[in-house]
């Protein structure tokens, strides 16, 4: 193995939530007014935080959303959750690789702690993320694209960013990779390869990853 960690994006790489959440999304600003297509979703919030959707329409509309978006979005995504979430096809076959070689591995996410948690226990992968391999862009000041929630992994998991990779799957978070000085893997299930940006390589199916990681 050439890293001495590898860092998981969450949503769209380890569990199958980018087209139910950006589904819901893209359902909900509609209601409230503001148009938005499911490829508007994916293209404007994937691999985002939840503030950059009141930074958009903000700046777009100059109208806020309600008080109560984010808890109201949370619900509706972890009640899809429960009825749909499954792991990402191949995923846990990596995670029990990385496991039986003793190669370390986390999980930094844009999504809140909550929504990790709860995307792994329906998704069935708990088991392979105790806490202290589990980031969130709550811990930071800033979210992907910035370097803030990789460089707070690698800290907290002791390993020089130079000897981390990202999986990755949206431009926002290949930026935040590239941005810490990491290599990063795009997966292209859902963005293709040319939108991901500066990445190291791109593998299209999970069974690719641990070959283009040793």
């Amino acid at each position: 193995m050439r890293y001495d960690l590898v860092i998981f994006d969450n949503d769209g790489v380890l569990v199958d939530s980018e087209p139910i959440s950006n589904g819901i999304l893209a359902g909900y600003l509609t209601e409230l007014g503001h148009p938005t297509t499911y490829e508007d979703s994916l293209r404007d919030y994937m691999g985002a935080a939840v503030h950059r959707v009141h930074d958009l329409v903000g700046e777009r509309t100059g109208r806020r959303l309600p008080e109560d978006f984010d808890d109201e979005l949370h619900a509706r995504v972890f009640a899809a959750f429960e009825r749909e979430l499954k792991p990402v096809t191949g995923a846990v076959d990596v995670l029990a690789e990385l496991s039986a070689d003793g190669v370390p591995y986390c999980v930094a996410s844009s999504g809140s702690h909550q929504r990790i948690r709860v995307g792994h226990r329906t998704a069935g992968l708990g088991g392979w993320f105790d806490d202290a391999r589990i980031f969130s862009a709550e811990d930071v000041g800033q979210g992907k694209p910035a370097p803030d929630l990789f460089l707070h992994a690698a800290a907290r998991m002791r390993v020089a960013p130079a000897r981390c990779v990202v999986v990755e799957d949206s431009p926002l978070g290949v930026r935040a990779a590239v941005a810490a000085g990491m290599d990063v893997y795009g997966f292209t299930a859902m963005t293709p390869a040319e939108r991901l940006g500066d990445v190291t390589g791109t593998f299209a199916e999970m069974r690719e990853l641990p070959g283009l990681l040793a």
